[in-house]
């Protein structure tokens, strides 16, 4: 396939520039733009043929409400949903490349082997402690991710220590860490607890998961980001969540004695 690469100069490393000129056996030309040039998204697209298009990396939600000027076409967009989450805003412009012609293919079409596999994916198994955070933080996670809040929450004891809102999963799972040691700070000594401070992750697809945007995904940064919190095992929808670094991300959590598990 030939390809063309769209930019976003708020998001995307500047890598991609090389990493383009890596790719394929032709040109690829990469073509920066801002987030809220639309237009200029879809007539860029136009100019070059194509007819279909994949989502690729993060856009944090929260960059909706920041200094970015969308231009006629996004404003008319944003102003015309009824709800500005993940689904309907990016759904939304999902629809709107259709009508110009531009079908948008689900993001796994060319990572399936990046996919997590059933099963425990690491040396260590998740105990049955972490095994009885997972149970509860899915029941709690799968009521979050329906409203399309976030997808993932933070265990410890069975109890949920944080959940994923507009801050994204790591900063989610670092704020529980922050809290973790909060409470080790006010409850020491003689004030101790006797219950486990080790966090358990559980990470989750959305009940009806639109592939083609918002899959979830884990890295090797993560792994280090759940070092930082104390978090201890971590678990993953069976083929719906990337492992983006591939088996990277298993030697990653062997290394730092973290389990996980897809489910």
């Amino acid at each position: 396939m030939d390809v063309v690469v769209a930019a976003i100069k708020e998001e995307t490393s500047p890598e991609v520039d090389q990493r383009a000129a890596q790719a394929g056996n032709g040109e690829v030309k990469v073509h920066w733009m801002s987030l809220g040039e639309l237009s200029r998204l879809i007539e860029t697209f136009k100019a070059e043929g194509v007819t279909q298009a994949i989502m690729a990396g993060q856009v944090k939600h929260k960059q909706i409400f920041s200094s970015i000027r969308p231009d006629w076409k996004l404003a008319r967009l944003l102003f015309s949903l009824r709800t500005r989450n993940t689904d309907s805003l990016i759904g939304a412009v999902a629809n709107l490349l259709a009508e110009e012609g531009i079908t948008l293919r689900q993001s796994t079409d060319f990572l399936e082997p990046l996919l997590a596999k059933p099963g425990v994916l690491t040396r260590r198994p998740p105990s049955d402690k972490e095994r009885e955070n997972i149970l509860y933080g899915r029941e709690v996670a799968r009521h979050l991710a329906s409203y399309d809040i976030g997808q993932t929450v933070v265990i410890a004891e069975s109890a949920c220590v944080a959940v994923e809102a507009m801050d994204g999963t790591d900063a989610t799972i670092l704020r529980a860490g922050e809290i973790m040691r909060s409470l080790n700070a006010d409850f020491s000594g003689e004030n101790a607890s006797t219950l486990s401070r080790a966090l358990t992750v559980v990470k989750v697809s959305k009940p009806n998961q639109d592939m083609r945007f918002d899959v979830p995904v884990v890295g090797i940064a993560t792994m280090e980001v759940m070092r930082r919190a104390g978090a201890t095992c971590i678990s993953l929808d069976a083929g719906k969540c990337l492992l983006i670094d591939g088996d990277a991300v298993i030697r990653a959590a062997d290394d730092k004695g973290i389990a996980i598990l897809a489910d």
